[in-house]
């Protein structure tokens, strides 16, 4: 809980900026035979991550939007040390991000766009995020978490990960553009991807500001809606506008106290991934309780794939181990049981073109 807007932890479309990167370093270790070649790549990923962060901190593929330009130029429009500067974007070009052209010369490539500010699917905030303390020295100590089961956050910063930001305006800005991102690209596809005409009222649970909530309303004109948030998130509900606003209900409350009666949708979006499986309990059974008995509730999160299968989610997972009082990413057997501890039963997963899928509960 937090006293600004309900932040959802994202990860999220940055997976396909780190999936590319991945894959390019991963490639280029299957080339070399010997495995401890291999695992001195892989295990300097730290250092991928901290490379991406200094080019986005300098503004380097917004230097680059109108075409190549010289190392030396870039160093003196960054304030950097031209040799140094040349070889940061040297080691960048050769996981695919900016490509040297001549000696010297470099231009962006389709993944150094991503690193453009203003860029459609612009990752820019979260590289600044992942490169940034609060997330660089929770991974650090990680041997904290995985010994003690608790965030390492906590244990560096001595306060929780929500208080810290609310305490840094910087940070708390730059937490806040990428949570914009993630909605603004992930919601369309999820008004998309579930049938909500079908249903008359549908009750977003820390819906925040409406955004997946819109989108839903502006899709599916039939259809009714409440935003259900904490009290002073939901007084910056600037996504509910004067198109949907008649069919909207705006309500401030606690969700692990009471939701909204009257709703046949119950649909929460990065939430569940925020708790531990006894305060999820209480969201889920909260809305079993009070929506109809054909009514749905719907939970929008990653789910981890099975076995040895590759996946950044299982990487997130440990991203909120090392943050979070608890949260974590689930299995598909791990979403079935919590749902029916909670007496619901998970009728189906609907998978999405973003990161996340529909996961879709009735009463039992």
């Amino acid at each position: 809980m937090k006293e600004k807007q309900a932040p959802k932890i994202p990860p999220v479309f940055i997976v396909k900026l780190l999936q590319s990167v991945q894959t390019s370093i991963l490639s280029f270790a299957n080339r070399l035979s010997p495995s401890f070649v291999q695992v001195l790549t892989l295990a300097g990923g730290a250092w991928t991550t901290q490379i991406i962060y200094a080019a986005a901190k300098l503004g380097i593929a917004d230097l680059l939007g109108n075409g190549p330009k010289s190392a030396d130029a870039l160093a003196r429009e960054t304030g950097s040390n031209p040799e140094a500067i040349y070889r940061l974007l040297r080691a960048l070009a050769s996981v695919g991000i900016f490509k040297e052209t001549s000696d010297r010369m470099f231009e962006l490539t389709p993944l150094a766009e991503t690193l453009q500010k203003n860029h459609p699917m612009s990752v820019q905030p979260a590289a600044l995020l992942m490169g940034d303390s609060i997330w660089r020295e929770p991974w650090g100590n990680i041997l904290h978490s995985i010994k003690t089961g608790e965030e390492a956050f906590a244990n560096i910063f001595k306060t929780s990960y929500f208080d810290y930001l609310n305490e840094h305006e910087d940070t708390w800005e730059t937490f806040n553009n990428w949570m914009t991102r993630v909605s603004n690209m992930n919601c369309p596809i999820i008004a998309a991807s579930y049938p909500f005409s079908k249903f008359r009222k549908v009750v977003d649970i820390g819906g925040g500001h409406g955004s997946l909530l819109a989108h839903i309303l502006r899709k599916h004109p039939t259809v009714k809606g409440v935003l259900f948030d904490l009290p002073d998130v939901v007084k910056g509900a600037t996504e509910i506008d004067s198109a949907i606003a008649s069919r909207c209900e705006i309500v401030g409350g606690d969700f692990f106290k009471a939701v909204p009666e009257g709703g046949d949708l119950y649909i929460m979006q990065q939430i569940i991934h925020d708790w531990p499986d006894e305060l999820d309990n209480k969201i889920l059974t909260n809305c079993k309780n009070v929506m109809a008995d054909n009514g749905r509730v719907l939970v929008v999160d990653a789910v981890i794939k099975p076995g040895n299968s590759q996946d950044m989610n299982k990487f997130i997972d440990l991203q909120m181990l090392l943050i979070t009082k608890g949260g974590r990413e689930r299995t598909e057997q791990e979403f079935r049981k919590l749902f029916h501890d909670a007496g619901l039963e998970l009728s189906r997963i609907i998978p999405t073109a973003s990161m996340f899928s529909i996961i879709e509960g009735q009463k039992i």
